[in-house]
């Protein structure tokens, strides 16, 4: 993995976001992923668990956006950070976070680890 490929890996990860597809979303993660949504939960197990917990919490389109880059890839191992704002119905930011996501990959560059962290930025 490199920051090349790990940009493209982040960009694939906000495109499936998007469109919610089960092919998109699987073809990210290897078949045995651990994801968590938060560092301190039990990981959801393996490919279909994953993409069927993506697919029971959608967010509606256009209700967001989000945009990711590497800070760091050490080997299989990778960092990434960015921001995630979900939108009023007027367009306007309604909630920002900055995320942080902890990965680890398996050779054929499907992340096999998956932990994010997030902080929500406070109203000004």
């Amino acid at each position: 993995m490199d920051d090349a490929q790990f940009q493209r890996w982040l960009d694939s990860y906000v495109d499936a976001w998007r469109t919610y597809d089960p092919a998109a979303i699987g073809d990210l993660f290897s078949d045995d992923v651990e994801y968590r949504y938060h560092p301190w939960d039990d990981p959801i197990r393996g490919r279909p668990a994953l993409v069927e917990g993506w697919l029971s919490a959608r967010d509606e389109p256009g209700s967001w956006t989000a945009e990711y880059r590497p800070w760091l890839v050490a080997g299989d191992d990778a960092v990434a950070v960015g921001v995630s704002r979900y939108l009023r119905a007027d367009g306007e930011i309604d909630r920002e976070y900055h995320n942080v996501f902890l990965c680890r990959f398996e050779g054929e560059g499907l992340c096999r680890e998956f932990t994010e962290l997030f902080l929500e930025r406070e109203s000004a």
